[in-house]
């Protein structure tokens, strides 16, 4: 028998219940997510994920607002076209400072081989760029001119 995936969302509809805040509740208390074997994974996955694995030569940096004005950056591989492998990092807030750190946790050979980043015009995501990706070229994204 196969088992599909239930999520918040179909609780939502079935029980009457707000689905994002049971999906929030059970990733802090059943799903065992304090009790992580790697005690370093669980000081910093509510700020910050990293999947170095994904990481390609085209880039884009982007900070939306995921939920409840929660603001995310989401540094996506372009190349993977929004399927799977796609994220690189997701951080949450928008603190250069925290960013950086984040995608610092990245071999440096593998972030030297990024060429190009596409990315907003704010001064932060412009640093973020410049100290994590020496090596790239930067496009300004067109939505943003």
């Amino acid at each position: 028998m196969d088992r599909y995936p239930i999520t918040g969302r179909s609780l939502e509809w079935l029980f009457d219940i707000d689905g994002d805040l049971f999906e929030r509740q059970y990733k802090r208390h059943p799903s065992g997510y304090w009790q992580w074997k790697d005690s370093t994974e669980s000081l910093h996955a509510e700020q910050w994920c990293v999947f170095p694995q994904n990481i390609g030569a085209h880039l884009s940096i982007d900070e939306p607002s995921l939920s409840c004005g929660e603001l995310y950056t989401i540094v996506t591989n372009k190349d993977a076209h929004g399927r799977k492998n796609a994220i690189v990092a997701i951080v949450l807030g928008t603190d250069a400072d925290t960013v950086i750190h984040a995608l610092r946790q990245i071999n440096n050979a593998l972030r030297n081989k990024v060429t190009e980043v596409t990315l907003d015009l704010l001064d932060s995501m412009n640093r973020i760029y410049r100290m994590a990706f020496p090596q790239a070229s930067r496009v300004i994204d067109r939505f943003h001119v």
